[in-house]
């Protein structure tokens, strides 16, 4: 792939808006350059533009991009169709907006592999597509399942496999390894790199991961606002880097070596000072704020139209956890290991199989299916999702989407509402000047800032962090964290924090429990985990983390 002076410019109500100015670069047979920045930098504009993917009635694109001997700006729609998916492939970052929600997967990929091999039969597209779902680790027997049917890491899983099916000369990936624990991307980036090795295909890798860039990477592209910053070889970039941006990126990833606990540096402020006070250690009290005994959920099972009765879904496998009044909690594990589920239980929205579930030594096993006493602990505890743009309606303000809470659980005025909700903006780092906004006019990081302004409402005692800063960049990751940090010892709140991201846990939570297969492998301090892991698996996590 041959890149010189591509610009790309949305035209929308409001103007002009250039994403993407001047940006140049090679790419090629077998190397993979890392595409590096912000939210908002520009990155994934000059991914869809190499793919010729922009809406020409609402884009306006210049420069040249020779993809495979095709010049890709102001080609013909026919000439892209061909070259998609055949010669250039991608791999978006939203998989589940990107599979049909009404076909297997298996029939998708076999459709993607018939489309660009006229005259192969159905049976050879079929084993082709099987072949490539066990290379990404999906067993042979889920082809015959559903987007729905599959966790976010393993939806993207898919994503690549359909991208791979047709060994392409050039891969666009975008963000392809946000949603993936630290094994399966460590199998996924493995993956890439045979195909590249024995196939010759070049990769453009457009990521946030500093971690990803720095083993995966033979050159590295820096971009932000727009503008391409920095161009280099990824050793040099990253232990040598020229410009104070990449220089503040850089430092802002949280790794197994930072300092527990420490505020970690942004791009706006590349040395943060010290914390206003050390964070000691949760002594167990004689009673944990939440417990969990004996859980079991199981999904499916019942008969089909057919009469048939199928095996259920085993999504957690009578498993035990606590959370001390105080604590961080950190809830490790791959993708459909059955942490989510698992949260998703204590805050009383799923119900259990078996078990028992108790918060501040009362029974609320039975909260999913009890509607007055799910919205009695909806005051205690709270959630804040992973996805803060798909959590906070689109059709309301910051106020009325902060507020919410308080309309269940208060019944102050709507002065005393705005109020309260100026006073969690400024507590989570944005202001009252924002209260009139709507979501999609913030960025990705200060939409998660909403999110937990939201969470705090009703003063909750614990709050469920489900993977709050998996997709978002690093500095933003690290702004996040350092207000989570800060709220967390300021009112004393528990945190049950769920993530994939084993150097985040490590910095950020007082214990860890490790999850496989819906079971809990191992439980312990951080020091205990990290330092003197027992379970096999633990280890194999720490292995593969970058």
């Amino acid at each position: 792939m041959r890149v010189r002076d591509l610009s790309v410019t949305f035209t929308g109500p409001r103007g002009a808006v250039t994403a993407a100015e001047g940006v140049t670069f090679d790419l090629a047979r077998g190397e993979v350059l890392g595409l590096v920045g912000e939210s908002g930098s520009g990155k994934s504009t000059v991914g869809l533009a190499a793919m010729g993917l922009h809406d020409p009635a609402r884009t306006r694109v210049t420069g040249s991009v020779l993809a495979g001997g095709t010049e890709v700006v102001g080609a013909s729609e026919g000439k892209l169709r061909a070259l998609r998916g055949s010669r250039v492939a991608m791999v978006f970052q939203d998989a589940l907006a990107a599979l049909s929600p009404f076909h297997p997967v298996g029939a998708q990929l076999a459709e993607a592999h018939r489309v660009h091999h006229r005259g192969t039969s159905r049976a050879e597209s079929r084993d082709r597509a099987v072949d490539i779902l066990e290379r990404v680790g999906i067993p042979a027997a889920r082809s015959r399942d559903h987007p729905h049917q599959f966790s976010g890491g393993m939806r993207q899983r898919v994503m690549i496999a359909m991208a791979l099916i047709n060994s392409p000369d050039v891969l666009i990936a975008d963000e392809p390894t946000t949603a993936l624990d630290a094994r399966v991307q460590r199998q996924v980036l493995d993956l890439l790199d045979e195909l590249r090795h024995e196939h010759g295909t070049a990769v453009l890798l457009v990521t946030h991961d500093v971690g990803v860039v720095a083993h995966a990477t033979d050159r590295v592209l820096v971009m932000r606002d727009s503008r391409q910053l920095e161009l280099g070889p990824t050793e040099r970039v990253l232990t040598a880097p020229a410009h104070p941006y990449t220089r503040a990126l850089i430092g802002a990833a949280p790794t197994l070596a930072t300092v527990p606990g420490t505020r970690l540096p942004t791009v706006e402020n590349p040395e943060p000072g010290p914390r206003a006070a050390a964070r000691t250690p949760v002594a167990p009290p004689e009673r944990p704020l939440a417990d969990v005994t004996g859980l079991r959920v199981e999904f499916g099972g019942g008969r089909s139209l057919l009469g048939r009765r199928g095996e259920p879904t085993r999504a957690v496998r009578g498993i035990s956890l606590s959370v001390r009044q105080g604590e961080t909690l950190g809830l490790v594990g791959e993708s459909g290991s059955g942490k989510s589920t698992t949260a998703r239980v204590l805050a009383g929205l799923q119900r259990p199989t078996a078990g028992e579930v108790r918060f501040a030594g009362r029974d609320i096993t039975g909260a999913a299916a009890d509607t007055r006493l799910r919205r009695e602990l909806s005051r205690e505890v709270q959630l804040v999702f992973q996805d803060p743009y798909a959590s906070l309606n689109p059709r309301r303000t910051v106020e009325q989407i902060v507020t919410t809470p308080l309309l269940v659980h208060t019944r102050a005025d709507r002065a005393e509402r705005r109020d309260r909700a100026a006073a969690l903006l400024e507590q989570v780092g944005l202001s009252a000047d924002h209260l009139d906004r709507y979501p999609h006019e913030f960025s990705g990081g200060q939409r998660q800032r909403i999110g937990i302004a939201r969470a705090l409402a009703p003063r909750p005692r614990l709050i469920i962090a489900d993977e709050p800063v998996s997709a978002l960049d690093v500095s933003v990751q690290a702004q996040v964290l350092n207000l989570l940090m800060d709220l967390r010892d300021e009112l004393g709140l528990s945190l049950l924090f769920v993530s994939h991201d084993l150097a985040v846990v490590r910095h950020f939570c007082d214990r860890i429990a490790v999850m496989r297969n819906g079971e809990i492998v191992e439980t312990g301090t951080r020091e205990e985990v990290f330092d003197r892991p027992a379970a096999p698996y633990t280890r194999e996590l720490l292995a593969a983390t970058l």
